[in-house]
C-alpha cells in the first residue's frame, strides 16, 4: 500500500473486531479476508463484549500486565497455570507464580464454564 502508513496502533480484543466487522457487514459487503476474520472471532470467542471489557480493566489495575497483554489473555481466557504459562512465552519477564495464580483469579470472576463450548 504506498502511501499508506500507520498512524497509530493499539491492542484490540477479539469480541470489539466481532461488534466492528458486524456494523461493517450491514453496510457493506466484506471482502474474503473480513469475512474468515468474522468466522474466525465468531467461533473462538469465549466472551462478550462487555465482559471482555471488564476483564481486561481488572487485569490491567493490577499492574501485573500491561494492556497488551491484558488484551491477549482475555481473547485466549486461560483456564489453568499451564495455558497462562504459553501466553508469557515469549515475554521478556514473565510473572510469578503467585501473580499468575491471582490472573486466574480474575479469570475465574467471569464464569466461563456457561461460556465455553
Amino acid at each position: 500500500m504506498i502511501g499508506k502508513k500507520t498512524l497509530e496502533s493499539e491492542p484490540i480484543p477479539a469480541a470489539k473486531v466481532k461488534e466492528i466487522l458486524e456494523e461493517f457487514s450491514e453496510k457493506h459487503e466484506l471482502s474474503y479476508e473480513q469475512n474468515v476474520t468474522l468466522a474466525h472471532v465468531t467461533n473462538t470467542n469465549k466472551l462478550s463484549l462487555e465482559d471482555t471489557e471488564k476483564l481486561i480493566e481488572e487485569l490491567v489495575d493490577t499492574e501485573i500486565v500491561d494492556e497488551k497483554l491484558a488484551v491477549r489473555i482475555a481473547d485466549f481466557v486461560p483456564r489453568d497455570m499451564a495455558d497462562l504459562r504459553l501466553i508469557f512465552a515469549k515475554e521478556f519477564a514473565s510473572p510469578s507464580k503467585e501473580e499468575m495464580e491471582k490472573i486466574l483469579e480474575i479469570i475465574e470472576k467471569y464464569d466461563l464454564e456457561d461460556k465455553i463450548f
